[in-house]
Order: C-alpha cells, then sequence, then structure tokens
C-alpha cells in the first residue's frame, strides 16, 4: 500500500470512528441520551423517570473554568467522573485519581467508595511507581484483602520504557467484588537516596492499557493526576433463576436473555442472537437483517426475526444454503463441461478488465488528491492533534446525490474561494457544499487546505461548522453546516431585502460576530487571523444568529509570534490600509474589517460602492470624515435611527471609530470590542454616562422629545439629531 493510500485510509478511519460516535443513545423517551461526551443509555439516567433504580442515577453538570470556558461532565455518586457506559459488556468507566508520597511531604493515604458497582478485577491493575516506595491497597474496613508492591532502585539499573516488570514500575491484580479501597503510601528513606531522579512515589488503580511507563514518569508523574477504571455494574441483588420468578421486577425485556453477573451482585440482560440494541427497554431488542450483510444464502435470502432462511430462484433446485445443497439448474450436469470452460475464460477476462479498471480509478483518485492538496491538507491535521478526527470524508457519489448531480437550482452562491450549493444528505441533514475553483494554481490549493486547517479546529456557535471534505474529485468540495437566511449584506441592500433589519437586530449580530472573532483570536487552540472579515461573510440564520464564514484566506498564528508577513488579501473596503502598506498582518487588521462592518450596519450603505460621489465611494474614509465634522446624523441610516436608540447608535459609531484609525496601534482588541458591544446589549443604557446628574443632564432633552411624542418621521429624526450632537458634544469633552 502506497504512502497515500495509507494517508487516506488512516482518514477514513477517523472518520468512521467519529460517526460511530455520534450515534444516538438508547435511553427512555423525553430521556437526556447524553452528558458532553458521554452516552447515557437506559438504565443509566439523569432524572427520576429515566433510571431503573437509585443506583444508576448519574448527574449531568457543567463547570467553569477561570478562563470562563465550560467543562460538562457526567458524575456517578457523590463526586466520581464517569467517562463511558457500555451495556454489553455491562461496565462503567470512570475516573479515579492518582495517589502520591513525596520526599516532603507526610504519609499518603488516599480511599475511594464506588457504592453497589464492583471494580473489575479483570479490566484493571494496581500500579505503583517509584524507587523508594512501599504501596498497599485494600478494602476500607482492612478484613478482606490486602496486597501491594515495594520498589526499591537506583538510577543505575536500567529502566526498562513501556514494560512495568518491577524496577521503578510494578504492577498486580486484586480480589472481584471490591466495591470500595484504601491506597497507602511510605518511604523507608524518606527518598533520600533517588530524590535526584525520584522525589515521589505513585499509587493508582487503572484500566489495562491505559498507563504505560517511562523512565520519565520517576522524575514526575503529577501531569497524569486521574486514570481511567473500569466497574461491573448488574441489576438487582437476584440470580437470573430468582428474578424470572417476579416479572413485575424482571429487568430483561423482549428479545433478550439473562446473564449472572460474575463481577458484583445481580445479573444483566443481553439481546439474543440475531437481535441488537437496549434489552432494558420495551421493543428494545431489535430484528438484524441478516440478509444485508454476509449470510449462507447461495441466491435468496429471507430475514425473519431473529435469523434468515434461503432459497433458490424458480427453475432450481436446491436447499439454497451455501454449506448445503445450494441451487442448481436441472440441465447443469449436460452442460457442465462448456460452462466450466466459458466461465474460466469470463472469470479471466473479467479480472483482467475489473483489475485495469481498479488500478486507473486508484491512479485517478491519487491524482486528483495530489492535485487538491490532500498530503498537504494531512500533514496540517496531523500537526493540529486532537481535531483530526472532526473531519469526516465524502465521497463524490455521496454529494452528487446530495446536490441532485450538482444542479444549477441548488447554487447558494458564488465566493472567493469556489461555488456553495445546497446538499441534502441521506439523514435529511441539510448542509453546504463548496466547490472549490483549484486548478493547479498552488495559492489556491493552500487556501482550500488552509480552511480545512482552520475550521476543524474551530467550536463556535457564531462559526459555521465544518462537517468534511471530499478529495477524490477533479476539485475538492467542502462540506459545513447550512446557514438558511442568506449574508448580512443581502440583509442590508434595500433591492435585496425590502425589510431593512432593526437596530435590535443588527446590534445583535455586530455582538456575535465581535464574540466569534475574539474568539478566533484569544480562545483557538492557536489564535486565527480570519483576514476577510466583510458583511457578505456573516451568514445569518432563521433567527437572525450571526454565523461568521470563509476562512480561505485565514491564517494561523503561533503563540510566540504577534503578527506574520504576508501577501496582502482580502476585500477592498474592508482591508486594513496599515497592512495595505506594510504587509504585516496581525489582529489589530480584523479589527479595522470589523469597524467596516460596523459602519455598515450604522449607516445602511456597503463599503465601497462606485455609483456614490467620489469622496463617499469608500464607506469608511467618508465616515471618518463626517466624524471629524460633526456630521454623524448626516450618513446614518434613518431606517433604523430614532429618539430611543440615537444615543446607543451614538455609542456604535465612535466604537466603529476607534476600530478603522489608521494606526493599529490606536485600535482597541476584540475582546475589548465584544465586552463593549456585549454590554450595550446587556445594559440597555448609556455605558458612557459618568454619573447621576450628567445622566439627567444627557436625558433631559430626550424626555421633551418623548412628550411631544412622534408625530412624523422627521420629528423623530430630529429628536435623534439633538441626542447625537450631545452625545458627540459629550464624547469630545470626556477626551474620546
Amino acid at each position: 500500500m502506497g504512502l497515500d493510500a495509507l494517508h487516506l485510509k488512516l482518514l477514513l478511519l477517523l472518520c468512521t470512528a467519529t460517526a460511530a460516535a455520534a450515534a444516538t443513545a438508547q435511553t427512555k423517551p423525553g430521556c437526556n441520551d447524553r452528558c458532553g461526551n458521554v452516552s447515557i443509555p437506559y438504565p443509566f439516567g439523569t432524572s427520576k423517570n429515566c433510571y431503573i433504580d437509585e443506583l444508576f442515577s448519574v448527574n449531568c453538570t457543567t463547570t467553569m473554568s477561570p478562563s470562563g470556558e465550560a467543562t460538562t461532565q457526567l458524575i456517578y455518586g457523590s463526586n466520581i467522573p464517569v467517562l463511558n457506559i457500555s451495556l454489553d459488556p455491562p461496565e462503567l468507566t470512570v475516573s479515579a485519581n492518582v495517589s502520591y508520597h513525596c520526599y516532603d511531604s507526610s504519609y499518603a493515604y488516599n480511599w475511594i467508595r464506588f457504592g453497589k458497582f464492583s471494580i473489575s478485577n479483570s479490566k484493571n491493575r494496581f500500579t505503583v511507581v517509584g524507587c523508594d516506595t512501599n504501596a498497599s491497597i485494600k478494602d476500607l474496613r482492612g478484613n478482606r484483602f490486602q496486597t501491594g508492591c515495594t520498589l526499591k532502585c537506583s538510577n543505575k539499573l536500567r529502566f526498562e520504557n513501556g514494560a512495568c516488570s518491577g524496577v521503578g514500575c510494578c504492577q498486580t491484580s486484586f480480589p472481584k467484588a471490591i466495591r470500595n479501597y484504601s491506597i497507602s503510601l511510605s518511604s523507608d528513606n524518606n527518598y533520600t537516596d533517588v530524590r535526584d531522579f525520584n522525589p515521589c512515589g505513585y499509587a493508582f488503580i487503572a484500566k489495562v492499557g491505559s498507563f504505560e511507563f517511562s523512565y520519565q514518569d520517576l522524575f514526575d508523574l503529577s501531569n497524569r493526576t486521574e486514570f481511567p477504571v473500569v466497574m461491573d455494574w448488574a441489576v438487582g441483588n437476584q440470580t437470573c433463576l430468582d428474578a424470572q420468578r417476579d416479572p413485575s421486577s424482571y429487568a430483561c425485556k423482549q428479545n433478550s436473555r439473562c446473564q449472572d453477573s460474575n463481577g458484583t451482585t445481580g445479573y444483566y440482560c443481553v439481546c439474543e442472537q440475531g437481535f441488537s440494541g437496549n434489552p432494558y427497554l420495551d421493543s428494545g431488542c431489535k430484528d438484524i437483517n441478516e440478509c444485508l450483510g454476509e449470510n449462507r444464502c447461495s441466491r435468496k435470502c429471507h430475514n425473519i426475526d431473529g435469523n434468515y432462511t434461503c432459497s433458490c430462484p424458480r427453475g432450481y433446485k436446491g436447499d439454497g444454503y451455501k454449506d448445503g445443497s445450494g441451487c442448481k439448474f436441472p440441465i447443469m450436469e449436460i452442460s457442465l463441461g462448456i460452462s466450466i470452460g466459458l466461465l474460466v475464460v469470463f472469470t479471466l477476462v473479467s479480472t483482467l478488465c475489473w483489475g485495469r479498471k481498479q488500478r486507473a480509478l486508484k491512479q485517478l483518485r491519487r491524482q486528483y488528491f495530489n492535485q487538491n492538496g490532500g498530503n498537504y491538507m494531512l500533514q496540517q491535521l496531523y500537526q493540529q492533534q486532537g481535531h483530526t478526527n472532526r473531519t469526516k470524508v465524502f465521497t463524490e457519489d455521496e454529494l452528487k446525490i446530495a446536490t441532485n448531480n450538482f444542479d444549477e437550482s441548488r447554487i447558494l452562491g458564488h465566493g472567493g474561494q469556489g461555488t456553495v450549493y445546497k446538499g441534502i444528505l441521506p439523514d435529511n441533514m441539510h448542509v453546504a457544499i463548496k466547490k472549490s475553483r483549484v486548478g493547479g494554481d498552488p495559492r489556491q490549493v493552500k487556501d482550500f487546505v488552509n480552511e480545512v486547517v482552520v475550521l476543524s479546529q474551530i467550536n463556535h456557535r457564531n462559526v459555521v461548522k465544518l462537517f468534511g471534505c471530499c478529495l477524490e474529485t477533479e476539485v475538492p468540495l467542502l462540506v459545513y453546516e447550512f446557514v438558511d437566511n442568506g449574508t448580512l449584506l443581502d440583509h442590508m441592500e434595500p433591492l435585496k431585502n425590502e425589510h431593512s433589519l432593526s437596530w435590535k437586530t443588527r446590534l445583535q449580530v455586530a455582538a456575535e460576530t465581535a464574540a466569534a472573532i475574539s474568539y478566533l483570536h484569544y480562545a483557538a487552540s492557536i489564535p486565527i487571523i480570519h483576514r476577510d472579515i466583510k458583511s457578505a461573510n456573516i451568514l445569518l440564520d432563521h433567527s437572525h444568529r450571526a454565523k461568521v464564514s470563509d476562512f480561505g484566506a485565514s491564517r494561523l498564528v503561533p503563540l510566540d509570534e504577534t503578527q506574520v508577513t504576508t501577501v496582502v488579501q482580502g476585500t477592498w473596503g474592508y482591508l486594513d490600509p496599515e497592512y495595505i502598506l506594510t504587509g504585516q498582518l496581525d489582529e489589530k487588521s480584523d479589527v479595522y474589517s470589523f469597524g467596516v462592518v460596523l459602519v455598515e450596519l450604522i449607516t445602511g450603505n456597503k463599503a465601497v460602492e462606485f455609483n456614490r460621489p467620489e469622496e463617499q465611494r469608500n464607506l469608511a474614509m467618508y465616515f471618518a470624515s463626517s466624524m471629524k465634522e460633526d456630521n454623524l446624523l448626516e450618513i446614518l441610516d434613518k431606517r433604523v435611527l430614532d429618539q430611543k436608540n440615537a444615543e446607543q447608535i451614538t455609542e456604535v459609531a465612535f466604537l466603529a471609530r476607534r476600530c478603522i484609525r489608521v494606526n493599529g496601534e490606536e485600535r482597541p482588541t476584540m475582546k475589548e470590542v465584544a465586552m463593549e458591544l456585549e454590554g450595550l446589549m446587556a445594559q440597555g443604557k448609556h455605558p458612557w454616562v459618568k454619573g447621576e446628574d450628567m445622566m439627567f443632564e444627557e436625558c433631559e432633552p430626550l424626555v421633551g422629545h418623548l412628550a411631544g411624542g412622534y408625530g412624523n418621521a422627521s420629528a423623530s429624526n430630529s429628536a435623534a439629531y439633538d441626542s447625537i450632537q450631545k452625545q458627540i458634544a459629550f464624547e469630545i469633552e470626556d477626551g474620546r
């Protein structure tokens, strides 16, 4: 197998594993089937009607980190994190802490109580790491079992990485049906002789295969504070024979059978042969259609509940089974010689033709894969570990079916890097499919690969989600979520949309877009500069939620760099003047582009419009000039301007002016911009008011206008003008 084919096969396996992990958990109707990345199958559940009894109750909790990131975790018992729940075999994988004892600390002791469920003695091992360490494990009462390890070694010995053989690392088993344990650690010489390479000893229970010893672990194992532990669970506290005598409490439903637990008290259920699903739910075990997979039928297969039967076509004789008499035509014996000869020739020719066709197809696909930047993309994705499993590789046939063979009626629009089609996948999911214009141009290949790499590591509700790509076609294809309400530019142009967006909606779009860009700059694993922020790249869903799209021009900025030198790329009217002159790209370039979008939102005009007078063609320059000359009202969008929001629009105008300053150092960061816009939305008042006296002074004219009512649009705009003039005066006096 060639290197390219191996890379493609690895990517397909990663995508298949991701799709399998996303399967819906088997729960009762109306119950949570997932907590974070963990599925919650019945008999487990998070609420009273969702689990079989209190022993199977789990909690889904969300905690906030100091950085403000939310972490969702499934908890069993008092505070035991759950990593996985399996029905067959009946196992619960949880996370348990590592016990440690160092030369500068006292006697170490740690205990855990798991309740009714037992620790699997076949799937876990008690592990000790150290060179002057005594470790033991026993039940909490100390009268059922006790075992452990004593490790003595020096750095002159040869430590074997990957092997826990008794030199620096020891593993031992323990009895089954253990529901709690305590770990004790001590040192004979307080690590005096080994402190330079082993200052601490460690002990823990871990799932077999989850820990691989290395010499570095003797220096410091604190980077692994927890390990997975497999627990055996069972329903009830009876054997199968006793449980079946009481049908009202018997947990196994139709098409399932009972098995006595080997690791704990009670029993568990499994689907009968020929069925699959959840044996604890009514109708949970579904019939498997064996006819769709490998079976023993030579011709016709007939699926039945839990099994299948075989038959022969009309005119043939036999039982239809490959290992039986099969299906034979009556005159087969007469023409056997001729048939065998023809069959050999036909098979030989077919094999040769098929092999040639497969080689040609394989060569063509490999050619397209290389042409579309496949190797470069794999290299980039592998460098971003932890994100490759989010990208699914689609086949060309799947996307042809989804787009009706890329019919023109499915075209959503034409972007800078290709044409976008609407597609419908077999599960009825609507997606947007970008057909790249790559035609051998290396820069366009890098743009396409760049968009895959960037989007594969982004997870934000205001950024379009990448579902996968297709590389086996003449031009590469991207598949991402479908946003059904067009672009912000479509909603701002009167010719395309007769109903203008309200000011509240515009402010919401601005705040959500700023939050997304701030996430790219500060929260992504590697900072991302979008480099093409514009209203045409801000999509809106049916609720007018903003979605930032089109990452073909985006750049990843290493954490140790603040800016990158690159060829100027973007859209005129939104490009940072400092970036155009120097070619130095940094986060403030996105701030400038976003400032232009803010100007579009408050003026209702496009960034560049050649039908306007020459001094007004560049909206950013015209806006800055108008602000300087105190002519803000003349360029504001009268469709959203009224007395109620005049001062809020003014505040956004001053924020936009700060964003489009020529000197990048004088612009705010996107985090500051996002916080200010969020504040405007959340507070519903003037963030710039300094005190009660000033607030009364600024609001007094508004009270007079409100008393006079809103007789007509000109009266409303006049009141807004007065408020804006006062706001501008206040801003200037305040030194802004």
